[in-house]
């Protein structure tokens, strides 16, 4: 698959891959799978900060969670060295959604990501999910996404 291409395709570029904000490292692979750490909601202006249900709607929160899933892939693109073709396909993710208590709509925040995965993978990018709320995220950011796909 040519990432890049299918980016382009839909309107989109790879960012660069985050940098990790701590002590941590930003994938790790183990075997056949790859591990992403929790990537953050930015964008071309900077974090994309706040909480649903009180500063950003449904709609914002799915464009957030969308940008997490590019920077999943801008790490799972390094990991690979540039090569995604060596991405079999995305076996789960787990988003969090910074949110009042009063906000439900966690997973339809998180099928931003989700529909980006498959709107770039096809059926590789079909997923286990979870999507769950977090009374506050690392800088007050949003919505923050970990992955795990397979690789050949």
């Amino acid at each position: 698959m040519d990432l890049s291409a299918k980016l382009s395709d839909l309107g989109l570029t790879l960012p660069d891959a985050p940098a990790p904000a701590a002590n941590y490292v930003p994938f790790v692979q183990n075997g056949q799978q790859l591990f992403i750490s929790g990537q953050i909601s930015s964008g071309p202006a900077g974090l994309i900060c706040g909480k649903l249900g009180a500063d950003l709607d449904t709609e914002a929160g799915a464009k957030a969670a969308e940008r997490c899933a590019l920077a999943l892939l801008a790490q799972a693109n390094a990991a690979v060295g540039g090569d995604f073709s060596k991405v079999k396909r995305l076996v789960k993710l787990v988003g969090f959604v910074n949110s009042t208590p009063e906000f439900t709509e966690q997973p339809k925040v998180i099928n931003g990501a989700s529909d980006l995965m498959v709107a770039v993978m096809g059926k590789a990018g079909r997923h286990a999910r979870s999507a769950v709320s977090a009374a506050s995220l690392p800088l007050g950011v949003a919505v923050e996404i970990e992955a795990i796909f397979e690789l050949v």
